[in-house]
């Protein structure tokens, strides 16, 4: 069994060659809410050195095992790391937050190693998982995100915060971004955008 899912984008992977001078390559790492962007909302990823590697349903332990294949082999100058609410939902089993968190600076310390700058994204507001109800995530995401913004501040990186732009007064996603309380939709991709996009320009 593929557990990481290393051969989803084998064949995409091979058929990019190495970034040409100058060229600001940027891989957008995730899991269903990275993945999604490109089908709800491609336009963002037209005409630009933008890599979509998201794999719907993924934790953070999943990344890591393809950190190297999908993300370091493309050689990027920037990978965008959104990752954690699968984490909090048990996807591969019960998951404690320092085992999430342990991930994520796995993942950037394989960055830095390969001279890849990091941005960390704020995992997004859910007051329910609809494929796991009663996981109570709302709190745990937000704790999750102060130990994030926490370890990026720390090690000078760059964190970009979705969540409190996103966020109702339930600590939910506001509907008016999502269908389903999770994943955005157009008008929440729209919303994202010019939030991360703000910080890349900078790098």
């Amino acid at each position: 069994m593929d557990w990481p899912y290393l051969n989803k984008y084998k064949t995409e992977n091979k058929q990019i060659s190495n970034p040409i001078s100058g060229e600001k390559r940027i891989v957008f790492f995730g899991d269903s809410i990275t993945e999604g962007w490109k089908t709800i909302n491609p336009d963002f990823f037209i005409g630009k050195s933008y890599i979509n590697r998201g794999i719907n349903g993924q934790t953070t332990s999943q990344m890591l095992l393809r950190f190297r294949s999908d993300v370091i082999e493309l050689k990027p100058k920037i990978v965008v790391i959104l990752a954690g609410t699968n984490d909090i939902a048990g996807n591969t089993g019960p998951t404690e937050p320092k085992t999430t968190i342990g991930n994520i600076v796995s993942m950037c310390e394989l960055a830095k190693a390969n001279k890849i700058k990091v941005v960390l994204c704020s995992i997004l507001p859910a007051h329910d998982y609809p494929w796991r109800r009663g996981m109570k995530p709302a709190e745990k995401i937000e704790a999750l995100n102060e130990i994030i913004l926490k370890y990026a501040k720390a090690n000078d990186i760059l964190y970009v915060d979705y969540y409190s732009a996103m966020v109702n007064e339930e600590k939910g996603l506001k509907p008016i971004y999502s269908e389903d309380g999770v994943h955005p939709n157009k008008k929440g991709y729209s919303l994202m955008e010019p939030i991360v996009e703000a910080s890349l320009s900078i790098l």
